[in-house]
């Protein structure tokens, strides 16, 4: 009797493939349908997969919204490319090229949108895409402190807020650019946003130093 209650709590474990082919497949029916048309049945259907194996994994249409567009931006990955200008240009491309996909454009204007009026929505885009793409900004900071192009901080609470900042500026940049403004984040574009960045952490940088 114990081994069964023991076995009936944890369940069935989760399968790496069926989790993979439900975000593929959101991302694909948003591009076909829209959010409004989207239904998680639908989504079942496209993955190859039972509505409940999707339903024991997602509550809702949200969440499984905003952990395919989550998926998407943990390929972002910040190439050592021996400077810290050339690093933030090399992310900025990468980051650019993802915004370029269909399915990336489409679904992250939709929880976007859907997001204004539904807080837990918002909160969920924080935690799953904002948060945890964050690293790079602190990765790409110890690695530039490494080399002596930026000092180390001398306040914890300044640096996580000024990490904050330059996510900020830098994802907001690049969303405008590229699905505002619908215009090519290329090469060209990439150096001078670049150019502009580091004159403010550089600046900013000297100002904490004195």
């Amino acid at each position: 009797m114990q081994c069964r209650s023991r076995s009936a709590r944890t369940g069935r474990p989760r399968s790496a493939a069926a989790d993979a082919a439900i975000l593929a497949a959101t991302r694909t029916a948003l591009v076909e349908l829209g959010w409004s048309k989207l239904t998680l049945g639908y989504v079942a259907t496209l993955a190859g997969v039972a509505k409940t194996t999707l339903y024991r994994r997602w509550a809702g249409k949200n969440e499984l919204v905003v952990d395919a567009v989550a998926e998407l931006f943990d390929e972002l990955e910040l190439p050592d490319r021996g400077s810290l200008a050339a690093d933030i240009e090399g992310v900025v491309l990468q980051f650019a090229a993802i915004l370029d996909r269909p399915e990336a454009k489409t679904a992250l204007m939709a929880v976007v949108a859907e997001s204004t009026r539904d807080e837990p929505l918002r909160e969920r885009i924080r935690t799953s895409i904002v948060d945890r793409q964050k690293r790079l900004v602190l990765e790409g900071r110890a690695r530039a402190q490494a080399r002596g192009e930026l000092p180390p901080e001398s306040d914890p609470a300044d640096a996580d807020r000024t990490a904050a900042l330059i996510f900020d500026v830098v994802a907001g940049a690049v969303v405008h650019r590229t699905l505002v403004s619908a215009e090519p984040a290329d090469e060209e574009w990439v150096r001078s946003f670049t150019r502009i960045l580091l004159v403010g952490l550089t600046g900013a940088a000297a100002d904490a130093a004195q």
